[in-house]
């Protein structure tokens, strides 16, 4: 009985090696390269009268293609990762001018094809001084000086951060935090540094605070961070360099950041921060409206 004991954990032992010796069968399917790439632009404003626009430079770009599963547009400033196909871009050069707008359409197992279109934008606004002077430190008697300015959220004041309906005209109608209410979850810690040459820096300090799922879908490193509802606190993400530009589509002062680049708490959407209120001073308060049209997002920016 006890060689048959043996023999049968031999046996055991042989069949576990075999198995493990077995190779991986892994089956991707066809590898194809997405084709057929179309893109379409609506310049907000143009009629027969106004083929370039009504002077916001404003456009929305749709694009499909063929075996495609993400997109991602590359323009004057900045780039987007837009899985729908759908992104829209301001552009703020004064005057008439032409641009080109390359998508780069993603397949399986990260294959891609990419195609251009030109689009002639008409951009109106000029920032007024007094708003440029408060965000990045414009001296009218030296225009032409490079200057900068830094803030962080105002985490000693309450509804520094908040939220309600989409279009809402009352700050944080739904919820605002407590003063200090979100201490180390990475948004009090970060710096936003806006320059006159168009710059936005970021300084993380190694983590930042955001939506879940946008956060994931748009920054990648899915399960990072620690997930709190639908929060994600401490999120892995080093600082980083973007672009910025101040128009005022429908009259609304707005900054819009190129890429991923946000402020406060990470929302996706479409990056545009209008400017909700400007005559405190050393202060903004901003609204922003998420990757889900869910909510506006808003916050207090404070000048250090």
């Amino acid at each position: 009985m006890k060689n048959i004991k043996y023999l049968n954990i031999v046996i055991l032992l042989f069949v576990t090696i075999f198995m493990g010796c077995q190779e991986n069968d892994y089956t991707f399917g066809d590898i194809i390269a997405p084709s057929n790439i179309q893109i379409s632009a609506e310049i907000i404003g143009a009629d027969a009268t106004n083929p370039n626009g009504d002077g916001s430079g404003e456009v929305k770009f749709t694009a499909t293609a063929d075996n495609a599963v993400s997109y991602k547009f590359i323009y004057k400033g900045g780039e987007a990762v837009a899985p729908s196909g759908e992104h829209s871009v301001i552009f703020s050069d004064l005057g008439l001018n032409t641009y080109t707008v390359t998508v780069v359409a993603s397949g399986t197992a990260g294959v891609s094809s990419s195609n251009s279109i030109e689009v002639d934008v008409l951009a109106t606004y000029a920032p007024p001084a007094d708003l440029k002077t408060k965000l990045f430190g414009f001296d009218p008697a030296n225009p032409s000086a490079t200057t900068s300015k830094t803030f962080k959220i105002q985490s000693a004041k309450p509804g520094h951060f908040g939220l309600g309906p989409v279009a809402g005209t009352v700050p944080a109608e739904w919820y605002g935090a407590q003063p200090d209410e979100k201490a180390g979850l990475g948004m009090y810690d970060d710096r936003i540094t806006f320059s006159s040459d168009g710059t936005f820096t970021h300084v993380t300090n190694g983590d930042i605070f955001g939506r879940d799922p946008m956060i994931y879908n748009d920054l990648g490193n899915a399960g990072a961070g620690t997930v709190n509802g639908a929060d994600v606190e401490n999120f892995p993400f080093a600082d980083y360099v973007e672009n910025y530009t101040l128009t005022a589509p429908g009259g609304v002062e707005t900054i819009t950041v190129s890429g991923t680049g946000f402020i406060g708490y990470y929302t996706g959407g479409n990056h545009q921060y209008e400017i909700f209120d400007r005559s405190v001073a050393n202060e903004f308060l901003l609204r922003t409206t998420d990757g889900n049209n869910e909510f506006d997002w808003w916050f207090i920016l404070v000048a250090e």
